[in-house]
């Protein structure tokens, strides 16, 4: 069907859709209040039939006048436009049983009024609409989590509204990368981040500053994570300005890095180019604590890396990278903490044994205070003896 391939509806909810819009159509045109009825069309030929339906009901199912139905009890109260007793229906179905629907055929009529035909117009509409968004909310559910690609179709205020397909994505400002201008007919990749219903149909929510794009687009890239030789393990990420990625390999023999940055550094080019870019550090996943730090703290050389209490560690390095370690305004060491998840404290060699001078100066100090102690304690002990000679002479 036509509709069913513009819409992108399956064909089996569009023919659904018509069922219950021309039901609703006779029983507008032909019907009464109470009277419920179904239809059945055969997309083929395009012929309609008509069904009324009746519940099948005994005597023990009826409530009298003045009795209410108890919660969990099947009674009902008897209208013989909805309901068929048991004796009756099975003279029409052998097979019937109470509780059952019984379908009972009228007459086919094909000659909907005016009004009828309005009616049967106006359900199909809206219930294309409600299948459509509901097709629409269920496809891009699946996709949360994953990648898309859009075409910017306009920018409103801080807001920008991309054309992801069979829907449109909004990126809001706090997703969008610092620095990075969209203009319309562009086309980028873009993070399904969430999705939410509203009355006016689901809004897909889209991500160009989400850490996990950059290792979205790193799969499109390197077959071997796809295929399990490659894992990604930690990102950290100030979008716009530079990723650090840790990776580790599940088979011997595969470089991590090097599957990353690809031959020529041809792989994870393609990724910086898609990020507008922004500079990516691929370092080596360790189980060793020391090794990780000491990883994620490149492009610098770091020479010993000690463990503190409190998930904190101290990392030294050469005196001439010290700055290359720590960052421009902290962004390398900073970086490095968010990948780790340790506080990292970085020391150069200088300031280090700077400190270790103090340190013992300080113990130097300590060590002497007692002795002092001690030769004052000695003194204030003979002047006690003297003056008690002193006294006794006198005496």
């Amino acid at each position: 069907m036509e509709i069913a391939e513009e819409r992108g509806v399956p064909q089996e909810k569009v023919i659904e859709v018509i069922k219950a819009a021309l039901a609703s159509a006779y029983k507008k045109e032909y019907g009464k209040k109470k009277q419920k009825f179904e239809a059945e069309l055969d997309a083929k030929t395009g012929k309609v039939k008509f069904w009324q339906v009746r519940q099948v009901i005994d005597k023990n199912m009826i409530l009298a006048e003045d009795e209410e139905a108890a919660e969990g009890e099947e009674k009902v109260r008897f209208n013989p436009e909805r309901h068929i007793m048991i004796e009756d229906a099975k003279k029409i179905d052998k097979k019937i049983k109470k509780g059952e629907e019984l379908r009972i055929p009228v007459k086919t009529k094909e000659d909907f009024g005016r009004i009828a035909a309005q009616t049967a117009k106006q359900v199909i509409l809206q219930k294309i609409k409600e299948v459509e968004r509901e097709e629409i909310l269920k496809e891009y559910k699946e996709k949360e989590g994953e990648i898309v690609s859009g075409i910017c179709q306009r920018v409103e205020q801080s807001v920008v509204f991309f054309d992801i397909g069979k829907a449109s994505g909004i990126l809001q400002r706090s997703e969008q990368i610092p620095g990075e201008f969209y203009k319309p007919g562009q086309r980028l990749k873009l993070y399904v981040l969430k999705i939410e219903e509203t009355p006016k149909g689901p809004v897909i929510f889209l991500s160009r500053a989400y850490p996990k794009l950059v290792s979205k687009l790193f799969e499109l890239e390197v077959p071997e994570i796809s295929s399990g030789q490659v894992e990604i393990k930690s990102i950290a990420r100030e979008p716009g300005s530079r990723s650090k990625i840790a990776v580790a390999t599940l088979e011997e023999g595969i470089d991590p890095i090097g599957s990353m940055v690809g031959q020529k550094g041809t792989r994870i080019w393609a990724v910086i180019n898609e990020l507008a870019g922004e500079k990516i550090d691929v370092i080596e996943w360790s189980e060793e604590s020391e090794r990780y730090i000491a990883n994620a703290l490149s492009p610098a050389k770091v020479l010993e890396i000690r463990i503190l209490p409190k998930n904190k560690a101290q990392a030294i390095v050469p005196n001439d990278q010290l700055s290359l370690a720590i960052g421009r305004e902290g962004q390398n060491v900073r970086l490095a903490a968010k990948l780790t998840g340790w506080k990292i404290d970085v020391r150069s060699l200088d300031q280090v044994e700077g400190e270790r001078k103090e340190e013992a100066k300080e113990e130097e100090k300590e060590e002497k205070k007692p002795a002092s102690a001690e030769a004052t304690a000695g003194k204030k002990e003979k002047k006690t003896k003297k003056k008690t000679k002193a006294k006794t002479t006198k005496t």
